[in-house]
């Protein structure tokens, strides 16, 4: 034994390399180093420091430095402050609740702090949900000097609790709700203790500023807005499953994989590679075939709030991941799924906005649609209707607006002014912007722009001659300032979800509502679009199924045809085909999409491979359903809502990323967490792939 107990064995491991803070920690125990620690006796341990080597002296005084008195770790003596604290007794938004006189324990962040003198402040608390505030009012006396001065130490949104007494408060003259911010009124804490359980630091500027996306968790912090949606995108959600969940047995919540395989139905993929050697799972772009699978093993229905994957150009309501109320049911067509939706939507109108919606919805079909509004998702809350005018107009006219010959012409009106020069002023200021380009540059032809004014000769129609002039006034019943917009377009099936024509007067609608010049749409209005073609021409901006037809389902090619004739139709010229397909659209935006579903295996492989025109190898990629449905799968429709988009709508958001906590932005990144990342190369080996230039 050596240095007064200690044996030569453990001054041996002193003298060697240590390691780890835990050897440290574990030794300086042993020998009674660290205060309060039983062990070998203080005399000993100084005995031992005296006259042990150098190595074990320098071994020893690091190990005292790791004391959590020291200045070099008092972060963990900070942690271990924070590590225990107090529950609340209530909550912020509670305090009139409770007795004046009562002690109170309050969670929360700091507000801003006025202090009227060294020896008394105010400072605000807001509520963990930032959703109220209270005044607590710090008094500094010799009993309480120390919690009035870590009070005023401490930042503007610093984490606390606060425990104090509640005072009666004389409520002051401005009661406003502030930045989403409610003032409890009638009481207020005085401040009998303080505890800080992070710092705020001083260096993170919030106020007065803009905060940009990298830094999403602040911009949740102090925009309400994020913050409400946040909570009415949770309520809604609860909801949907409360309004669905009554239904019992006969719609049950099933979730479903998000490790899928690759199949062609529409959309481009996110493909997951895996250490098997070229193989890779497909981040699902919905639900689709895993609900059609469950309908054919016996369950009634199904519902789920589904997350999905579609890598695909980005747009205001489009996201690379987003969220989907999923339904299926099965003996159902697609009556009774709209008949479900409409209840449904009904319900959360009510209940979210205290607004009554009329059921059932309107119904329109998709070619009307296309024809009145240029858009299979319209708006109907303002006018501005198309209607076709080439049979009134002369031949000289349709040639000057545009290369086509026998094209079909169509036109609309907006009443932006009563002043013609007004109006003349808008339209021109318009066609001279950005937002102009798509249509200037349209192969088909540019528009053509009249005014209606009553002063000029034919009310400023002369390009129509008298008698288009004179039909065109009156079926229109334009009046004075009136804009008349006229485009001509190919003499074909009107196919995709909208015409250039409906896409110019949404453009200058909208440009008339930023200008003040026309109100702004208010209340909803909701309804079917139906009749889909079941197929469309195939084009080079979606991948579509692949097939040689030069043909994609326009939906998916799970879609079954509407009516017996139109599967009659499949034989003789598919492109006539109308689907049992169905789009509920609110306000101009298409909310979801749904249909009745092929569960026939031998009309399904008809459809890949007979129709659709699909190679055997990709067909064989939907081998995996066609064995589901060979096993008597029954009849079954469902539907999928954009639940981001539903959020948006309701709250009149103009993109969903106002409704998602963390959104990506338009090239498809999270700015915060700097996602996608570069792969390694040690991934790349993992997965067995390499990269190309």
């Amino acid at each position: 034994m050596l240095c007064g107990g200690i044996s030569s064995s453990a001054l041996s491991r002193a003298s060697s390399v240590w390691n780890t803070y835990a050897e440290i920690s574990r030794y300086a125990r042993s020998i009674g180093l660290v205060k309060g620690i039983p062990g070998r006796s203080r005399a000993n341990a100084k005995y031992f420091f005296q006259n042990s080597s150098s190595k074990c002296r320098q071994f020893l005084s690091s190990a005292k430095s790791l004391s959590l008195e020291g200045s070099q770790y008092a972060f963990l003596k900070n942690y271990r402050e924070t590590f225990h604290f107090s529950s609340p007794t209530l909550e912020v938004k509670d305090l009139p609740n409770s007795q004046v006189g009562d002690g109170v324990v309050l969670h929360g962040y700091l507000g801003k702090r006025s202090d009227l003198s060294k020896k008394l402040s105010f400072v605000t608390l807001l509520s963990k949900d930032l959703s109220h505030s209270t005044q607590v009012i710090s008094i500094r006396n010799p009993e309480r000097n120390h919690v009035h001065e870590r009070l005023k130490s401490l930042n503007v949104h610093t984490p606390v609790v606060i425990k104090g007494i509640l005072k009666a408060r004389q409520d002051p003259k401005d009661k406003r709700i502030i930045d989403g911010v409610k003032p409890v009124l009638g009481v207020e804490v005085e401040l009998r203790d303080i505890q800080c359980l992070n710092e705020f630091p001083s260096d993170i500027a919030i106020e007065d500023t803009i905060i940009p996306p990298q830094q999403r968790h602040l911009q949740i912090r102090t925009d309400h807005t994020i913050r409400d949606a946040l909570v009415f995108r949770a309520r809604t959600a609860a909801i949907c499953r409360e309004f669905l969940g009554r239904l019992g047995e006969s719609l049950l919540e099933v979730e479903t994989p998000l490790l899928f395989k690759s199949t062609p139905e529409g959309a481009r993929e996110f493909l997951v590679p895996t250490r098997t050697k070229g193989h890779a799972y497909a981040l699902p772009q919905s639900p689709q075939q895993y609900k059609q699978i469950l309908m054919a093993s016996g369950i009634p229905g199904y519902y789920q709030i589904a997350r999905c994957f579609r890598d695909e150009d980005q747009r205001a309501d489009r996201q690379p991941e987003f969220t989907q109320l999923d339904l299926e049911i099965s003996f159902a067509d697609g009556k009774k799924v709209m008949d479900l939706i409409e209840r449904l939507l009904a319900s959360l109108w009510q209940e979210q906005l205290g607004i009554t919606i009329d059921t059932p919805f309107q119904r329109m079909s998709y070619e009307e649609a296309m024809s009145r509004y240029g858009s299979d998702k319209p708006d109907l809350r303002f006018g501005m209707e198309i209607s076709r005018i080439e049979h009134l107009l002369p031949v000289d006219l349709i040639s000057k607006i545009g290369p086509l010959t026998d094209p079909i012409v169509e036109v609309f009106k907006l009443h932006v002014s009563e002043n013609a020069r007004e109006t003349a002023r808008f339209i021109t200021e318009f066609m001279d912007s950005s937002q102009s380009a798509p249509f200037q540059s349209n192969p088909d032809g540019q528009p053509g722009i009249f005014i209606y004014d009553p002063r000029k000769p034919l009310s400023g129609l002369q390009a129509f001659g008298f008698e288009a002039a004179e039909r065109v006034e009156e079926d229109l019943d334009l009046i004075d300032g009136d804009l008349v917009v006229i485009q001509a377009r190919k003499r074909e099936p009107l196919s995709g979800g909208s015409t250039p024509l409906g896409n110019l007067r949404l453009a200058i609608h909208k440009a008339a509502v930023v200008k003040g010049l026309i109100p702004v749409p208010e209340g909803f209005k909701l309804l079917w679009v139906t009749d889909f073609p079941l197929f469309s021409p195939a084009n080079d901006t979606d991948p579509g199924q692949g097939g040689g037809a030069g043909l994609s389902s326009t939906h998916h090619p799970f879609t079954s045809p509407a009516s017996a004739e139109d599967i009659d139709l499949l034989l003789t010229d598919p492109s006539k085909v109308k689907a049992e397909h169905y789009d509920i659209v609110v306000n101009g935006v298409e909310l979801g999409g749904g249909s009745r579903r092929i569960h026939d295996v031998k009309v399904q492989e008809f459809i890949l491979r007979d129709v659709l025109r699909m190679t055997d190898e990709r067909i064989e990629d939907f081998r995996h359903l066609l064995e589901v449905l060979r096993a008597g799968c029954p009849p079954h429709a469902g539907i999928a809502l954009g639940f981001d988009r539903l959020i948006a709508v309701m709250l009149g958001k103009e993109t969903v990323r106002d409704v998602i906590a963390f959104p990506k932005s338009g090239k498809g990144e999270d700015l915060l967490v700097k996602s996608p990342n570069k792969v390694t190369t040690e991934q790349l080996k993992t997965y067995h792939l390499e990269l190309k230039e």
